[in-house]
């Protein structure tokens, strides 16, 4: 793939170059993906079209839809084509909407491809090239679907391989590359960390709603098998039923989380060659991720409460253009030991203190803030049904158990929420922390913020505290310090920006 890749150039003898080169097309066996893929993405499509011709008597529908769908899909190949040229690259796309996508070759960022299973039986990939800027609604993605998967490495390398600068120093030239080193891979003891998340009870919501949208929920409501639970239920009585539901919910929602988890990060190698960050993670589907180093402002530590108490967390870089939300854009390292989180934390970003630095309290009037957002809304409640059962309602016993169960919660989350509220400075970098159910432990480089807000709400400018907001171009964009003693925020922000607060006139309140 390289022979077919110039290197990088500008200038007008450059664009008039690339302007002779050819267009080439993807490679041929997309011709036996597309149909696959798109048969299974216009799944409803063909099922209402053979029920259709199945209470019609006429399965031609099934069959016009069928060629429809398949035609569409074949004609991708005719009508995607792009081009390589040592300036821009090119992607041409459309059959009714043509469409031209052109990217200068300096504003690549990232080289990433994955490859399902069909993907990887044809030897094929898709890859995905970035440009390291936040991609809005109508942004076109440069998107090759498929290549040969041989090709890939050559591509990645001649895109990302910047030209060298013109030096004059010997020594500098004299100076031999980085070597690639691997600062973690994946174990099989980490797939125990996976069902202390969400996705197993959201695979099987979605398996659920799936499965009533197609009628089959309906078919398992009025099996045999689920009017046999029923009766047993009625006598064993309602508290019996709900547990041992939720007990099977667990089971099986722990189950879905494993066996997801180990196949879509089974294989992962993080490697870093001092330039690029490679992440390789996928058994079935794979996918390989470049994180440009020169984009990387510091990273997220991820502690929600479940994995936090089973001693597991989750790294995701923190990259110019590449935003929050898309989590396997920047991931790092998915759930792991909260030990070798840190340790990568450290080897990423060179420095060993900020992923266990003891955080800066932010006094009393944060924990008060903690305990009246936690405890208001239960106090409303309980006078509410105060009211009721003075009014004549009869209020059950367990709705009372119930309240003085979340009341405890509730001051034991709040106490959490406080205890990982907090803030350290050091040397080049901020660090913040704040969250109980979900935690994260921003690490910002100083030298990635752009700007700075204090911000305070009508409470909070009662109380005499601030949230101060770190503006960057990378990740969530904007990292906040919580509910901070307004005394000290100016303090802050001078401490990692020195002089950025002597220019904002401060009015005293």
């Amino acid at each position: 793939m390289t022979d077919l890749v110039p290197d990088e150039a500008s200038g007008s003898e450059a664009i008039a170059a690339e302007q002779e080169q050819p267009w080439l097309r993807l490679d041929k066996r997309m011709l036996l993906v597309h149909p696959v893929n798109e048969a299974v993405k216009f799944l409803p499509v063909l099922l209402a079209s053979f029920f259709i011709g199945a209470q019609s008597g006429n399965h031609m529908w099934s069959l016009v839809a069928l060629a429809v769908i398949v035609t569409f899909a074949l004609l991708r190949w005719f009508t995607t084509s792009y081009r390589i040229g040592a300036v821009h690259i090119e992607l041409r796309t459309g059959l009714f909407q043509k469409k031209l996508l052109s990217i200068p070759r300096t504003r690549i960022r990232s080289v990433d491809s994955e490859a399902s299973l069909l993907h990887r039986v044809l030897g094929l990939s898709i890859v995905r090239i970035g440009t390291g800027t936040q991609a809005g609604t109508g942004d076109e993605k440069f998107l090759l679907n498929a290549l040969d998967a041989s090709l890939v490495p050559g591509l990645r390398a001649a895109l990302l391989t910047k030209p060298a600068p013109q030096e004059t120093d010997s020594l500098d030239k004299a100076q031999p590359p980085v070597a690639a080193t691997e600062i973690a891979h994946f174990s099989p003891s980490w797939v125990k960390y996976a069902p202390f998340s969400s996705t197993g009870v959201v695979a099987i919501l979605a398996a659920v709603g799936i499965a009533f949208q197609y009628g089959l929920g309906q078919r398992i409501a009025d099996s045999s098998v689920v009017s046999d639970s029923v009766d047993a239920g009625a006598r064993f009585g309602i508290v019996v039923v709900v547990v041992v539901g939720l007990l099977l919910l667990l089971l099986l929602a722990s189950i879905f989380a494993c066996v997801r988890y180990l196949l879509t990060y089974g294989g992962l190698e993080v490697i870093d060659d001092g330039r690029v960050l490679h992440v390789n993670h996928g058994l079935l589907k794979t996918r390989q991720t470049s994180l440009d180093r020169a984009r990387l402002r510091g990273a997220t530590l991820k502690e929600p409460l479940l994995l936090r108490l089973a001693g597991g967390a989750n790294l995701d870089g923190i990259m110019t253009g590449v935003s929050a939300e898309k989590q396997e854009s920047s991931l790092v390292l998915p759930q792991a030991p909260a030990a070798q989180a840190r340790r990568v934390l450290a080897q990423l970003i060179g420095d060993a203190t900020q992923g266990t630095a003891a955080l800066t309290s932010h006094g009393p009037i944060a924990l008060r803030r903690r305990f009246t957002r936690a405890l208001l809304p239960l106090v409303a409640v309980v006078v509410g049904l105060l009211v009721a059962q003075v009014a004549g309602w009869d209020v059950p016993w367990y709705v009372w158990i119930a309240m003085v169960v979340a009341t405890v919660a509730a001051i034991g989350l709040a106490w959490d929420r406080y205890r990982g509220l907090g803030h350290v400075i050091l040397p080049g970098w901020l660090v913040t922390q704040s969250g109980s159910l979900d935690r994260d432990r921003d690490c910002l480089e100083s030298a990635g913020i752009i700007g700075w807000t204090v911000r305070q709400s009508f409470f909070q400018r009662r109380a005499g505290v601030a949230t101060i907001v770190a503006a960057t171009a990378a990740g969530k964009r904007h990292y906040e310090v919580l509910d901070l003693p307004i005394g000290d925020a100016w303090a802050l922000v001078d401490a990692v920006t020195p002089g950025a607060g002597d220019i904002w006139v401060r009015a005293d309140r």
